[in-house]
Order: structure tokens, then C-alpha cells, then sequence
């Protein structure tokens, strides 16, 4: 069964790797020894930048100044639209804003009449008739905007000037930078599906572990019988070559999980093997061999129980098989999920075992665990990805809001800390089910195995901020 544990730890690994490479926009970075020409045209590229998401609606000062459109009649056409959030989503322009690095405010005075200006743009008109606009209709709107209010405004350009490192080269290179910039977006729709479809992916591959490790028992079971028929017919077989204890090759927990009708539609369907980690079977047929686990069950007097056969591959399990080195190298050689994965599987694993050996029908009524407990955890991964992609920037910037407040060095954000907490805020604000304390701490867990060693408790930190906040808010009821 896959639980909603591993199923959490997939979506950050997804949403991680999603976030990694779905960015739009690249954000040209400062360039090393800089002339006076580029250093002012990085200078007002940023600048610019910081203008688009504040004519959308978006705080670029963290509460440090007030916004020059406070009193100006909002335009909704333009308030929060896609491009704007996908650039307040980029490290580089969150970095930007948390250090005040921008020196948008010198534009304050102008601001206002370009933005009251959008309205009278050509290729505003027909954005205001789209229904839904898409990412390419911001971006042709914001070349337009940059192009006719903006490049040639005469106002913007004596302010401009004011500043002591403005440069007529610099200033073009600013403005030629954002069209750049907005010109060489990479549509995301196609990132996203395939996001979609590896989380799909990797929780089906999860439970393909979980039949891929109790097929292990099957397959060193099968090697050890086929190592006493050769005996049996060597040159000059010894007595004990030609009479061996069965009870290993007999194991009743192996030949009725070998016959149970799941295991079986299951092997069918996906013709698993270990054929080609045959050197895994070998070593871990001969470790537990010499194992003292297996000297004392095959010294056991008179014919063992199920429940005593299952109890015996238990203990190979927990302390030969699951643990070992071999299975790690030859796992991760199957699949690049895998060894995330053992852990929780190999408890599944250990699980099933143990109902085996409970079984009061020889194994016969055992079924094996199903992929998902129930509908509502086989969508739940989906959905966390969905609401995490959806609220990304909202989340992100009520984070942000709270290393501020509790002045955090933003440089302690590391990405990994920032997708564990937008996934927890995506848990906990959207699945009202699911208790507080059971999403805080699991991600907690999450930061504490795959991220840095004080994640965990800057994590709990800032999260707990958050949702103090939002109680306060009344967007928050859970107890």
C-alpha cells in the first residue's frame, strides 16, 4: 500500500524538480567588473522588473514604502496576472525584493500616469476582450507597454536621468534587457504535464517495489533448490547431497505467497524477475545461509507452522535482505525511485509477511495490499501537486512575509526548505481532514531527512508563524 507518508515525500521530489525547471522567465544576471553602461542597464533592468509586478498588484517593498498606485483606481485586466506571479516566483526577484536591492521607488512620480495609460494601449483592448488571457497574451502586453510607456516616455527618462550612474547605453540596455527577458519565456504547460505524469509514474513504480521485494523470497527460495537438484547429481553425490533438509526450499510462506492469486496476476501483468541481478540472489542466498537465523531454523525439531515459516523470512527480511548494501546498488540500478522508496515499502513488505503467518487457511485468504487504501488517498498525491503548483506564489510570499518579520537571513531559504513549506501550506489549508499536527510534523520529517540539519525547526518556525497568521485572518479553522 502506498501511503499518504511516501506520497508526501513524492511531491516535494516532484515539485522540487517542477519548480527547478519550469520558470518562464530567465532573469539575467549582474555581469562580473561591470562598465558604467552595464551597470546602470542591470540596474534599471531590475527596476523595471520590480515596476511590472507593482502595476499588478504585487508588494515589491515587503511593507517598506507605500505603493505610488495607492488611490489610483485598480485595473483588474492587469491585477495579479500570470506573468507577474511567475516572475515573483523566481529566487532572483524574491532575493531583490527581501534586500531592497531595487531603486524602483526613484519611478514613484511616474508610475502612476503610465499605469492609468495601459488602458489607452491597442494591444491592451484586445487583452481586456480575452476571456481567459494566457501567458503569451501578458507577455505581448508587457512588450507593449514596455515599448509605447515606457522605452520613449520623456518623464521616465528625466527621472531616469536623475540617477548619478544613468548612461543613455545603459538605459538602452535596461530596456532592450526586459524585452529579452519577456520575449524568451518558455511555456510551461507542457513541464507541468510531465510533472503530472512522473508523480503518476513514481507512485506506480513504488508499488512495483513492493511486489519486486517479496518476489526476492520466491527467487532465493528457487536458487536454493536448484543448488540440491545439482547436488543430488554431481559425479559422487554425498549422503547428504542425496537427502537434504527441505524445510528452506519448503518454506510454507513462500509456496503460498508463489500461488496467491495477486501475487500471481500481478507477476503476470508485469512480468517481473530478478534475471538480470543474479549476483544479488547468489549473495544474498549465501548470507543467509550462513546467517544464525537460518542454522536455527533449520535445526528446529518436527515439521514447522506457516505462521513459523513466515516469522523466519521476517527476520531475513528485516536483518539480511532490506538493509543490505546488495539491494541498495541493485535497486538503484532498476530505478532512479527506488531507494527512497524501501523504506516504506519494506514495512508493507514486513506487514504482508506477518498476515501470511496469521492466515488460518494456509495463506489461501490473504490478499496482498492493495496500491491505495482507499479513492481519496489515490488522488491525494494529484491534488497536493495541483494546489502546491496553483498557490505557489501566494504561499511563497506569505512565507517570505515571515522571515522578514522574525528577521531570518533569506539566505537561509534554501529551495528545498521553501517547497517542503509551500507543499505543508497546500496540506493544511486544503485538505480540512487531515489534523494540523499530523501535516506539521510529517513535513518536519521530510526537512529533517532531505534537507539541511536545521530545517526542521526553522521549518516548524516559520510554519507555525503562518498559521498563527491565518488564524488571525479567520482563513484557518483547523484546531
Amino acid at each position: 500500500m502506498i501511503n499518504r507518508v511516501l506520497i508526501r515525500i513524492k511531491v516535494v521530489q516532484l515539485l522540487y524538480s517542477y519548480l527547478l525547471t519550469q520558470s518562464e522567465f530567465k532573469i539575467e544576471p549582474p555581469v562580473e567588473n561591470p562598465s558604467r553602461d552595464k551597470k546602470y542597464g542591470h540596474e534599471l533592468y531590475l527596476d523595471l522588473l520590480m515596476m511590472v509586478l507593482e502595476m499588478s498588484g504585487i508588494d515589491v517593498s515587503s511593507g517598506r514604502r507605500q505603493s505610488p498606485l495607492r488611490g489610483v483606481m485598480p485595473n483588474s485586466h492587469i491585477r495579479g496576472n500570470a506573468l507577474a506571479r511567475s516572475l515573483n516566483g523566481l529566487d532572483e526577484i524574491r532575493a531583490v525584493i527581501l534586500r531592497d536591492r531595487s531603486g524602483v521607488a526613484q519611478f514613484d512620480s511616474v508610475i502612476p500616469s503610465i499605469y492609468e495609460a495601459i488602458s489607452s494601449l491597442p494591444a491592451y483592448k484586445s487583452y481586456a476582450r480575452l476571456k481567459k488571457p494566457e501567458l503569451k497574451d501578458d507577455v505581448e502586453l508587457w512588450i507593449s507597454i514596455i515599448t509605447n510607456l515606457v522605452a520613449n516616455n520623456p518623464a521616465f527618462i528625466a527621472v531616469a536621468r536623475k540617477n548619478p550612474g544613468f548612461t543613455v547605453a545603459g538605459f538602452t540596455r535596461g530596456i532592450n534587457s526586459i524585452l529579452h527577458t519577456l520575449n524568451e519565456y518558455n511555456d510551461n504547460r507542457g513541464l507541468y504535464n510531465h510533472a503530472r505524469h512522473a508523480l503518476d509514474h513514481s507512485l506506480d513504480k513504488a508499488y512495483e517495489l513492493y511486489h519486486s521485494l517479496l518476489l526476492l523470497s520466491v527467487e532465493i527460495t528457487r536458487l536454493q533448490d536448484q543448488r540440491l537438484d545439482n547436488a543430488k547429481h554431481k559425479f559422487l553425490p554425498t549422503d547428504e547431497d542425496l537427502h537434504p533438509n527441505m524445510r528452506f526450499v519448503e518454506n510454507k510462506f513462500v509456496k503460498a505467497l508463489a500461488e496467491n492469486p495477486d501475487f500471481e496476476a500481478y507477476m503476470d501483468d508485469r512480468r517481473l524477475n530478478w534475471d538480470s541481478d543474479a549476483m544479488l540472489i547468489r549473495g544474498l542466498l549465501d548470507r543467509i545461509i550462513e546467517s544464525d537465523i537460518y542454522k536455527e531454523y533449520m535445526s528446529r525439531p518436527g515439521e514447522t507452522t506457516l505462521e513459523e515459516d513466515a516469522d523466519f523470512w521476517r527476520q531475513i527480511y528485516k536483518t539480511i535482505i532490506l538493509p543490505g548494501d546488495e539491494l541498495a546498488d541493485a535497486l538503484e540500478s532498476r530505478s532512479i525511485y527506488w531507494n527512497d522508496d524501501i523504506h516504506v515499502m519494506g514495512t508493507f513488505v514486513l506487514k504482508t509477511i506477518r498476515r501470511f503467518g496469521q492466515s488460518s487457511e494456509g495463506g489461501a485468504d490473504v490478499h496482498l495490499l492493495p496500491k491505495f487504501k482507499d479513492e481519496e488517498d489515490s488522488r491525494f498525491g494529484i491534488e497536493l501537486f495541483e494546489y502546491a503548483v496553483k498557490n505557489y506564489e501566494k504561499y511563497r510570499e506569505l512565507i517570505d512575509s515571515f522571515v522578514n518579520r522574525n528577521r531570518w537571513d533569506a539566505e537561509r531559504l534554501a529551495f528545498m526548505d521553501i517547497v517542503i513549506m509551500v507543499t505543508a501550506l497546500a496540506e493544511i489549508l486544503n485538505f480540512p481532514a487531515i489534523p494540523l499536527a499530523v501535516s506539521l510534523n510529517e513535513y518536519i520529517e521530510i526537512a529533517n531527512a532531505y534537507s539541511t540539519p536545521r530545517s526542521g525547526s526553522f521549518i516548524n518556525g516559520i510554519l507555525y508563524s503562518v498559521i498563527n497568521h491565518l488564524r488571525e485572518q479567520g482563513k484557518l479553522m483547523k484546531a
